[in-house]
């Protein structure tokens, strides 16, 4: 604190900082939605191939990543053993596979403005799946909170004008398999102690999605594009597309490594509003007075749950605080004790 209460120059440099990564990444998050749904939707750019677009992402991050790690050696490569790799990261890629699919196969039939308001069961999915895998303890409060959620977007899903039910159990798979993959990333790999970087990442989980992707592109979407002689690559479309997928992956570390997950879910909160306005007033999306009562029931909850989760890291970092300054003052009293018994010794002799 400076003269008259004032903000030093590092605090007001760090919170410029902090908002300037929240800025990016909503920007980048914002980008890539639009992209997508702009490339998928039939009324847009008419190009309904989500596997395709998916494999069109993993490809250029992977390259990008193994460039960047095999070739210039600009970001170390993580130590891990073959049977971590196909134990922990296999899984966790085809999960991911299985999530960027659903999700970009939803854009195809549901607007943005929905599919948000959709994701905002992701707190629901990962609690759930947590309590189901035993990472997170049964609360009652906490399930009462997650069931208003959940009301929340009944409510919106209730109002919404374009209902699909297609779409809808598109984005509620891939919220799952979202769901799934970060407690499995919990379980998998920070319990062995290994902490990947989105370079790494990309660059281990990637090709993992390459090959689960394929599967269903040979059989799904690659007889349509075969017959479909006229389509060209776009190389200016999708380089962009794929540049910008990359970007958000590289502002999701930037954001989290330099601020906390928890910060990442409140701006999260503030781009889905943002979106939301978005595809109402540009895109031309129908947002009724439901679909906006709803979500925001739903909103409520998930600001309740995120101040609930800031609350319990602040008791554990005070927890941790006190039991530091009690092993502090142990060992001092230890040490007192010590030179106590010397100087006896020392008058004895």
């Amino acid at each position: 604190m400076g003269k008259g209460g004032s903000l030093s120059d590092g605090v007001v440099k760090k919170i410029v900082l902090s908002y300037t990564y929240v800025a990016i990444w909503i920007f980048l998050s914002f980008t890539v939605i639009v992209y997508n749904k702009y490339i998928l939707d039939k009324k847009m750019y008419n190009w309904p191939f989500p596997i395709s677009l998916t494999m069109i992402h993993m490809s250029f991050c992977a390259t990008l990543a193994i460039l960047l790690v095999r070739v210039f050696r600009l970001v170390e490569p993580v130590s891990m053993s073959r049977e971590i790799y196909l134990s922990s990261v296999v899984p966790i890629g085809a999960l991911y596979s299985l999530s960027l699919w659903l999700s970009n196969s939803a854009y195809i039939y549901l607007s943005v403005s929905f599919i948000q308001m959709l994701k905002a069961l992701m707190p629901v999915a990962v609690y759930s799946i947590g309590v189901l895998l035993r990472k997170e303890s049964y609360k009652n409060d906490t399930m009462l909170n997650m069931l208003s959620i959940s009301l929340g977007v009944g409510v919106a899903a209730y109002g919404e004008a374009r209902f699909d039910t297609w779409g809808v159990l598109l984005q509620l798979g891939a919220v799952a398999f979202e769901a799934t993959r970060l407690v499995m990333i919990q379980i998998l790999l920070t319990s062995k102690g290994i902490s990947l970087n989105p370079i790494t990442s990309l660059y281990y989980v990637a090709p993992c999605c390459l090959v689960f992707l394929s599967v269903p592109w040979i059989f799904v979407e690659y007889p349509v594009l075969r017959e479909t002689s006229t389509f060209q690559f776009d190389f200016v479309i999708f380089g962009t597309n794929s540049l910008c997928a990359f970007a958000l992956n590289l502002a999701v570390f930037l954001l989290v490594g330099k601020t906390s997950a928890l910060t990442m879910n409140v701006a999260g909160v503030v781009k889905d509003w943002l979106l939301i306005a978005f595809s109402w007033s540009v895109i031309k999306d129908t947002v009724t007075p439901i679909n906006l009562f709803g979500y925001g029931l739903a909103f409520l909850g998930v600001a309740y749950y995120n101040h609930s989760k800031l609350q319990a890291l602040k008791a554990k970092e005070a927890q941790k605080k006190t039991a530091q300054a009690d092993e502090e003052e142990g060992r001092l009293l230890e040490d007192r004790d010590a030179d106590g018994m010397g100087k006896r010794n020392d008058q004895q002799n």
